[in-house]
């Protein structure tokens, strides 16, 4: 049994929480948190842009809880330390954790520095453990069903792909709500696709990019991304410049050689409202709608993205969707596409 211990138990430590309740294998063996209250598990305070608020009656019955972190390194029950701290603390985390002799689960994105990610990336490697980004989008129903199919080959060949991922400007959470504790919305939402990308299309050579800085952070983007195939395009929108009414939207638009795949859906007003549900469109006139799968549960896909650490920390083989090497890559991705924005021309990677 692989013990997990949270660092960091704000919306995404809860998430992390619920979600590692449904894994084989594993179990959340340790917390760590500053606050008192949360120790005590009233975590009534958390809220998030999606899921329900936490509970003022949180059950951490077998669960270890420290105020400071560092004694949850110290703990041998735990053996992959998931950091849900913000963004700006996950290199310091990460590297005393590795140095500690913990395999780690970091959220997204890695690092907001590029020299940071080099940095935990080579800990990792030192200290021979996993370092995994944990970038759930590969693991949410719809956007698994693409990649499965397209890296099937049933379809022929992946001939073009465009994304989108917008927001309005957060209000759910001070942290989230200023741009410039994240990297903007450049690196923490949009990071989101440059990680996907290059999971389903590979890396790209250079990237072209068009968009609004503000304060010298990406806030809205539009980019071309350049590969070695001339025939290969792909390309994303993606900010957080979106009306109030319109709080989230994602969408991805896939032509294969012998089908198109579409899926578009978001958060207008307070309504979950899919604009067009997963669509398969084939060559001999066929329009289905295919069961991505997944269980409905709020925290499903956090549940599959930690069973694949946890089945990882076990093999200790690293899984190609929470890679530490493609996340540092989709963080370059992020600052290519801030230089071609700034001066106008591709950048290469």
């Amino acid at each position: 049994m692989t013990g997990i211990g949270i660092v960091g138990i704000g919306f995404m430590g809860m998430t992390h929480f619920e979600g590692a309740k449904g894994v084989k294998g594993g179990r959340v063996a340790a917390i760590a948190t500053r606050n008192e209250k949360k120790l005590a598990g009233n975590w009534s305070d958390i809220k998030g842009n999606f899921g329900p608020r936490g509970s003022k009656t949180t059950d951490l019955s077998g669960v270890n809880s420290y105020s400071d972190y560092h004694e949850l390194l110290a703990d041998p029950d735990v053996q992959l330390v998931d950091i849900c701290l913000p963004t700006d603390r996950h290199e310091q985390v990460a590297i005393e954790a590795l140095e500690a002799g913990k395999h780690v689960l970091v959220e997204k994105p890695i690092a907001i520095e590029l020299d940071a990610a080099e940095r935990m990336v080579a800990a990792a490697e030192k200290a021979g453990k996993l370092l995994m980004v944990a970038h759930v989008l590969p693991f949410f129903p719809e956007f698994r069903w693409a990649r499965e199919t397209v890296t099937s080959g049933k379809y022929g060949k992946l001939r073009a792909a465009s994304f989108r991922r917008v927001i309005a400007s957060p209000d759910w959470s001070e942290d989230m709500s200023d741009f410039r504790k994240l990297g903007g919305w450049g690196i923490d939402l949009h990071i989101h696709d440059n990680h996907y990308i290059g999971l389903l299309c590979g890396v790209p050579t250079k990237v072209f990019a068009r968009g609004i800085m503000m304060d010298d952070y990406v806030n809205h983007l539009s980019t071309q991304y350049v590969y070695d195939d001339p025939e290969l395009t792909v390309s994303c929108i993606s900010g957080g410049i979106a009306s109030d009414g319109l709080k989230f939207g994602q969408s991805f638009e896939l032509f294969l050689e012998k089908a198109t795949i579409q899926f578009d859906a978001g958060t207008y007003g307070d309504e979950w409202v899919v604009n067009r549900p997963l669509t398969l469109i084939t060559d001999d006139g066929k329009v289905e709608n295919p069961d991505p799968g997944g269980s409905g549960e709020w925290c499903a896909a956090f549940t599959d993205e930690i069973q694949v650490a946890i089945n990882a920390v076990e093999s200790g083989t690293e899984p190609a969707e929470l890679s530490g090497r493609l996340a540092q890559d989709a963080l370059k991705l992020c600052h290519a596409e801030a230089e071609s924005i700034r001066t106008g021309e591709p950048v290469a990677l």
